[in-house]
């Protein structure tokens, strides 16, 4: 016959508690998933940009277009990419998008303006 006494059952009810708090705690402070996925908002705005950035690219390269279509499509590019650099990265996941994006284009010389800079700087403020 097992004894319950009232020292067994403070301790196993204390064991109860200890668990349950950090059950608790850990479902708290576990990031949740989606939190490390990137945001449809800047998904949307790098597939604008990639798609600014191809059009800057064909007014280019574009034999029968005018200077003007060119500046047309520079300045949308440059909208385009200022919008990513202006982006409140809060989430992880944005955090993450953002910043190997932004890597990708810096790379390839192109993250080169000042607005671009105040851009990513107000948008950690």
């Amino acid at each position: 016959m097992s004894r319950i006494n009232r020292r067994a059952l403070l301790l196993h009810s204390g064991s109860a508690v200890i668990a349950s708090t950090i059950a608790a705690t850990a479902l708290v402070t576990e990031p949740q998933h989606r939190d490390r996925e990137p945001s449809r908002h800047l998904l949307l705005l790098i597939k604008a940009h990639e798609a600014a950035y191809a059009a800057f690219d064909k007014a280019i390269h574009d034999t029968g277009g005018s200077s003007r279509d060119h500046d047309r499509a520079s300045r949308a590019e440059e909208r385009a990419l200022l919008a990513i650099c202006a982006y409140p990265a809060i989430r992880k996941g944005d955090r993450l998008a953002k910043a190997q994006y932004l890597l990708k284009i810096e790379a390839r010389g192109e993250l080169d303006l000042a607005e671009h800079m105040r851009a990513l700087l107000r948008s950690t403020m």
